[in-house]
C-alpha cells in the first residue's frame, strides 16, 4: 500500500503499514482495542508497525503530542491483537480497530498518559463508534482480549476519563475492604459463579470451578482495566462487586457479546 484516504479527519499524517490483509467473511469491525506501543521511542514504534516483515500493524498511532498518524484503512484487518479472544470470537483482528497508543510501558518506566494524548485517543474513539456504530461496552484493553500474554494500556490508563466522554464503560470500583478472598488453588462454586461473570462480560476463560493461572490471569486483566488501584490477580471482594455492577450497568439488551 502506498497511500490512502484517511477515514479519520483529525488524522495528521498517513504512514501506511505493510502489514495488513481482508477482514475475515466481511466482517464488520464493531471493537475498538486500545494498547500501548511499549517501546522505548515513537520512531521504533512507527517502524516496526510499519515495516514488512515484523507482521504488526494497527489502524492508528496517537503520538503523546495528540497528533494521530493512520497506518491501515478502517475496512482493512489490521494485526494488532495476536491471539486473543473476546465475547466468544477469536479472530479480534477481524472485528475491531485497532489503536496503538504511543508510551514505552511497564518495561520502560510506564510513565503518566499525556492529557492531550488521551483528548486525542477520546475524540479518534468517538468518531470510530459513530462511523462504525461500536457500543461503548466494546471498547477494550488488549489485556481484556489477551490477558494471559499482553499488559497493556494497563493500570495507568485513564479509562475513567474515556468513560466521562462517552467511550468505553465504566463504573466506580468498589471500596477495597478486608474479606476473604478468591485466589489460587482455590476450587467452589463461588470460582465457577466468578468465571461465569467474567464469560457474560467477555473474556475468554474457562468455566472450571478452579481458581487456575489462567483465572488469575483474566482477574489481573480486570483489574488493570476496572479496578486499579490495587492488580494482583486475587478477587477480593472490591473485584466482585465492581464486575458485578459492570454486568447490571450495561446498556438494556446489550450484552459484551458480538453483534449478531
Amino acid at each position: 500500500m502506498t497511500s490512502f484516504t484517511p477515514d479519520s479527519s483529525i488524522a495528521s499524517d498517513i504512514i501506511p503499514s505493510l502489514n495488513y490483509n481482508e477482514r475475515a467473511n466481511g466482517r464488520l469491525p464493531d471493537m475498538i482495542v486500545l494498547h500501548y506501543t511499549g517501546m522505548p521511542d515513537v520512531e521504533g514504534a512507527i517502524t516496526r508497525l510499519c515495516t514488512a516483515g515484523t507482521d504488526v500493524s494497527a489502524h492508528y498511532i496517537v503520538l503523546e503530542d495528540g497528533r494521530i498518524v493512520q497506518c491501515v484503512p478502517e475496512n482493512m484487518r489490521a494485526w494488532h491483537a495476536g491471539v486473543a479472544s473476546w465475547a466468544g470470537e477469536d479472530d479480534i483482528n477481524s472485528c475491531s480497530i485497532g489503536i496503538e497508543i504511543v508510551n514505552p510501558g511497564h518495561d520502560w518506566g510506564y510513565p503518566d498518559f499525556p492529557l492531550r494524548q488521551i483528548a486525542a485517543v477520546i475524540t479518534l474513539c468517538r468518531g470510530i463508534m459513530l462511523r462504525r456504530q461500536v457500543p461503548s461496552h466494546r471498547v477494550v484493553a488488549h489485556s481484556d482480549v489477551a490477558p494471559s500474554r499482553k499488559r497493556d494500556p494497563g493500570e495507568k490508563f485513564p479509562w475513567h476519563s474515556l468513560a466521562n466522554s462517552g467511550v468505553g464503560h465504566w463504573v466506580q470500583p468498589a471500596p477495597i475492604v478486608r474479606g476473604e478472598p478468591l485466589k489460587l488453588g482455590a476450587a467452589s462454586d463461588d470460582v465457577r459463579n466468578l468465571q461465569q461473570a467474567l464469560a457474560r462480560y467477555g473474556y475468554g476463560i474457562p468455566i472450571n470451578g478452579k481458581y487456575d493461572a489462567i483465572t488469575a490471569d483474566v482477574v489481573t486483566a480486570f483489574q488493570r482495566h476496572f479496578r486499579p488501584a490495587r492488580v494482583d490477580g486475587i478477587a477480593d471482594r472490591s473485584t466482585l462487586t465492581t464486575l458485578q455492577a459492570l454486568l447490571a450497568a450495561l446498556p438494556a439488551g446489550a450484552t459484551a457479546t458480538a453483534a449478531q
